[in-house]
């Protein structure tokens, strides 16, 4: 006789093996400075220990969600928690910045496969509009606190260890992980298992890999120049050929007929958007904190912690309110949010604004945020059949991490190249060193200013330091209005075209496994 599974149990396993995954994005970008000091890391070195994870993360994000689709997501799930656990762990014993490189990118490859998992098993076992809404909203939820607890466990981690624990500590974390996996979460499997669609895995991969690629380039490269165009017209031949090819194949990985679905494509959208302004907050704030207003690692997590507890509540008060309210209506509201929060930091960031004022306008937009991507998850998961609950994870996924790339790119090009432009107009004269180590960084101005101080020029060190400060700001700013743009145009986009509510009846094209009632059963086979 098989035991039937506690839900709460199940619930606490897979959100556990998604905190995880969350929490290394920000815990390891806590270590990036001391990795130049303690392993001589050079900043492209330094940029692709960020980005090796990152770009093996989504070339194989849908691949591991077809594969976890056609050969059980309980199975795929605890062997990606092995990799990328074992991969953390080898990392804290890298001895040259290639060595930790090449431990990111297996960890990468170790969260492709995970992370589809835990959303695919999480709407496999709470099957009623319902719970499915609450159990996505509490699984959004573990994103925001992980986001914001990682600096604040890497901050802890440096002050009284070295680098290495930031990787030794994901090891046994993940083991503790795979065994609540182990324990609590039901195997999950298709009644009918498909053949394998190698040329999709082939192109899916190709394009998604290709895509962030050229993303995390263009800033350096310049986004018009031979080398970002070549990249982005690669990338979208091979999502031309994947779309073609899919649409020939018999058993297609993905059913690209499900982007007709506008709860699926238009939600997908909207989880772009809402992680385009994320990451560009995380990008924006972090510097502020930690350059402007000196903070330490930990304490800039700690002075991020509204953001986390209010992303928590938004996502899971988002999720209920969509299936009562409409999906629609609540997105659009968190978008609104969003844009309101960038405007308003726009309109009055100061070094000396008083961090109360900080703390309401970061509420503002972690509520935005949980009330976006929660919401639209929800609807993309309720869009998909059961039996491609993987890959429609992997979508979801997908979009949250090309919205995150895009972000830091796009917002990280017009922040450097205004604070340049500004710099250059206000920085007195200095020598040519000192002149490009100031461009670096706000960061590195600073530096350079206080360097100056010591040698005894004190007025010098004070223009520097302002003329950096005032083109930060102006950079932040234009960022702000830039990525509040993105976010009214994302509600619009959302108010045109997202469904409010599932339809009554499930359409016949790719026959979702639910309907507006909110006792409809998606379940696999659980054993």
């Amino acid at each position: 006789m098989t035991r039937t599974p506690s839900k709460p149990l199940v619930l606490a396993a897979l959100l556990a093996a998604s905190f995880v995954i969350n929490l290394d994005t920000t815990l390891v970008n806590v270590a990036l400075p001391t990795l130049i000091r303690e392993l001589g890391t050079s900043t492209a070195q330094l940029q692709w220990v960020v980005d090796a994870y990152n770009l093996v993360f989504a070339a194989l994000l849908l691949t591991s969600g077809s594969l976890s689709d056609r050969f059980g997501r309980k199975g795929m799930l605890l062997a990606g928690l092995l990799v990328f656990g074992v991969a953390s762990f080898a990392g804290g014993y890298a001895n040259t910045p290639a060595e930790l490189i090449g431990a990111r990118a297996v960890m990468g490859l170790g969260a492709a496969m995970t992370f589809p998992a835990t959303l695919s098993l999480l709407t496999g076992v709470f099957t009623s509009r319902k719970e499915r809404a609450l159990s996505i909203g509490l699984w959004g939820a573990t994103a925001g606190m992980a986001i914001a607890l990682g600096p604040i466990a890497g901050g802890f981690l440096l002050k009284h260890y070295s680098w290495s624990s930031i990787f030794y500590t994901l090891g046994p974390v993940s083991l503790a992980v795979i065994v609540l996996v182990a324990v609590f979460v039901p195997r999950s499997q298709n009644p009918l298992p498909h053949r394998l669609d190698f040329p999709g895995l082939v192109l899916s991969g190709g394009f998604m890999g290709l895509l962030v690629y050229t993303i995390i380039e263009a800033p350096d490269r310049g986004w018009a120049s031979p080398a970002s165009l070549a990249g982005f017209a690669g990338a979208v031949l091979l999502l031309i050929a994947f779309i073609a090819g899919e649409r020939r194949a018999e058993e297609p990985m993905l059913d690209v007929r499900l982007f007709k679905d506008m709860r699926f494509s238009a939600a997908s959208a909207s989880v772009t958007i809402a992680f385009f302004t994320l990451f560009g907050f995380i990008f924006l704030m972090t510097q502020f904190f930690q350059f402007v207003r000196a903070y330490s690692p930990l304490s800039t997590g700690v002075h991020l912690l509204p953001v986390a507890v209010s992303v928590a509540v938004g996502s899971t008060l988002g999720t209920r309110l969509a299936v009562r309210a409409g999906t629609k209506a609540v997105v659009i509201a968190g978008l609104t949010l969003q844009a309101v929060f960038y405007f308003w930091v726009a309109s009055d960031i100061s070094p000396t604004l008083g961090y109360g004022v900080i703390a309401v306008q970061m509420v503002v937009y972690g509520l935005g945020m949980g009330l976006t991507s929660a919401p639209a998850t929800e609807s993309i998961m309720g869009a998909v059949a059961a039996d491609q609950a993987g890959v429609g994870s992997a979508v979801n996924d997908s979009t949250r991490l090309l919205g995150g790339t895009l972000g830091v790119a796009v917002i990280g090009s017009v922040y450097a190249s205004l604070y340049g432009a500004r710099l250059d107009a206000a920085l007195p004269a200095l020598p040519p060193a000192l002149t490009d180590l100031a461009h670096q960084s706000v960061g590195a101005a600073f530096g350079v200013s206080g360097r100056l101080a010591a040698d005894g020029r004190p007025a010098v060190a004070d223009a520097v330091r302002q003329a950096a400060t005032g083109a930060f700001d102006h950079g932040l700013s234009v960022g702000c209005v830039v990525a509040g743009v993105v976010a009214v145009a994302g509600a619009l986009l959302a108010g045109l075209f997202l469904p409010a509510q599932p339809p009554q009846q499930p359409g016949p094209a790719h026959q979702p496994a639910e309907s507006a009632d909110t006792t409809s059963d998606r379940r696999d086979p659980v054993s």
